[in-house]
């Protein structure tokens, strides 16, 4: 069986020396291009096909998640998981919208990231059990949301009402007048099924809805 063709990503030159030298140790692996920033990659990535490619997040130049979007343009099959520190949301909803297959942090211990390339190859979508908890909370979250449908100016005003801001100041917020303000909030007490703002505050703060 030939081994599985891997593109390695990332910036940091000691770290990607010693993640090639643990990839190519597998009988089952091959790693056939090294990139340490995004143009890079995107160029390896067409000249070389690979069948997966580890991408770093933060790079020089281009970033992975530009990379990622850049590669998936070309090479739409591409099955790229991100290999990266961070964890926070905005990073994560971005690799995957760029086309990312998986999202791993580089605390990952060694043996799961070869189970991760022969499960994103496999068609998977590997995640550290960390970002998995994220991505199900937010799943839980829009649902609860989508539940009430609540609009982006009720939200909105929903957020500020779980901050503590008074209606004149929510008003000077969001640039209506109080009187809006307070038939936005009649929408939300109606919707949410509530009396009053504080038991409007409850339930967004019960259901994650801000």
């Amino acid at each position: 069986m030939k081994p599985i063709r891997i593109l390695l990503c990332e910036d940091d030159a000691e770290r990607r020396q010693h993640l090639q030298i643990l990839l190519n140790g597998y009988d089952s692996f091959e790693v056939v291009g090294t990139a340490g920033c995004g143009e890079t990659a995107v160029s390896q990535a067409i000249e070389h096909t690979p069948e997966v490619i580890l991408m770093d997040v933060e790079m020089p130049g281009i970033s992975g998640i530009e990379a990622t979007r850049r590669i998936k343009e070309m090479l739409p099959e591409a099955r790229i998981v991100m290999y990266t520190v961070y964890e926070d949301d905005d990073k994560l909803f971005s690799a995957l919208s760029a086309g990312a297959k998986g999202y791993l942090l580089k605390k990952t211990p060694p043996h799961r990231l070869a189970e991760a390339i022969h499960e994103v190859l496999a068609g998977g979508g590997p995640l550290s059990p960390g970002i998995a908890a994220r991505l199900i909370a937010s799943f839980h979250d829009t649902c609860s949301k989508l539940k009430y449908r609540l609009s982006d100016r009720e939200s909105e005003v929903l957020s500020h009402l779980v901050n503590g801001l008074p209606i004149k100041n929510i008003a000077r917020e969001i640039f209506l007048t109080p009187e809006g303000v307070k038939n936005v909030l009649r929408r939300i007490y109606n919707k949410l099924q509530v009396n009053c703002g504080k038991e409007a505050v409850a339930k967004a703060v019960r259901e994650h809805l801000v």
